[in-house]
């Protein structure tokens, strides 16, 4: 299990000299800073929604990297994105140097006296960074291998200090939610399973495609809608992996009823 590194800081060593007995938490508010890590790895098979954003509109993410960081008053951003990612990471590195010249990043960001960095990180191609303490791990440059927990993250996380690691859509939309507020976000789909959603529907459809649609769609709908339906009719349509590689396949059946 890997030791938090904050106790081998020299600030940390200096803070105890000075003061015999203090409590963690007052040592944690001068000593550690907080790390807002992006999990923009995005492996799993037929997954693309994260990889649209950050093609498409990265200025969105690098917004909500601020706003997040801001709410959890974290230090830094370090985005993770998956190494084969070229041209996303591209586009995701303009975005962070346009902020940076705008004002937007850095130094007293956009003149609030606020102090917030975002750095970019490319992974190596490996699965399992894609779990978060993995990921981490990988950001230090080690081998990317998930931690024992506990400690978790959010206390000892990125270099030893309180870390947390979100996803990229989740970040991304945040900026859109303060904006619009969040009575417009829960206006979207059904009670306790609210707002909206990127799906990615690939395969045996006629239209594959990566849409945005409010939460409870039926799926039947949301193939039809938007993908054209199925080659041959829904009939010819044997079951939908609804998820990752590791989510049983739903039949025919199943997939007229569920949201």
């Amino acid at each position: 299990m890997n030791k938090p590194n904050w106790q081998q800081d020299p600030r940390l060593v200096i803070h105890y000299s000075d003061c015999a007995i203090c409590e963690r938490t007052e040592i944690d508010l001068c000593v550690r800073p907080r790390y807002l890590v992006i999990n923009a790895d995005e492996g799993e098979p037929g997954t693309c929604k994260d990889r649209e954003i950050m093609r498409g509109d990265p200025h969105k993410l690098v917004e909500g990297c601020l706003v997040a960081g801001r709410a959890m008053n974290a230090n830094a951003a370090y985005i993770y994105i998956r190494g084969e990612f070229y041209q996303e990471a591209s586009h995701v590195q303009q975005a962070i140097n346009e902020a940076y010249a705008a004002g937007f990043l850095g130094k007293n960001c956009c003149g609030s006296g606020y102090d917030f960095d975002v750095y970019l990180h490319r992974g190596a191609g490996a699965y399992i960074c894609g779990e978060e303490t993995a990921l981490i791990e990988s950001l230090e440059g080690k081998q990317g291998k998930p931690r024992l927990k506990p400690p978790f993250p959010a206390d000892v996380g990125l270099f030893g200090c309180p870390t947390t690691v979100a996803n990229v859509e989740t970040v991304a939309v945040s900026p859109t939610i303060c904006r619009r507020g969040s009575s417009w976000f829960s206006s979207f789909g059904r009670e306790r399973n609210q707002g909206t959603k990127l799906f990615c529907i690939s395969g045996h459809v006629n239209n594959p495609c990566v849409v945005e649609e409010e939460m409870s769609i039926p799926l039947r709908d949301l193939v039809e809608k938007h993908c054209g339906g199925v080659i041959g009719g829904w009939d010819n349509l044997l079951g939908i992996v609804p998820g990752g590689s590791s989510v049983p396949v739903l039949p025919i059946k199943k997939c007229e009823e569920v949201l």
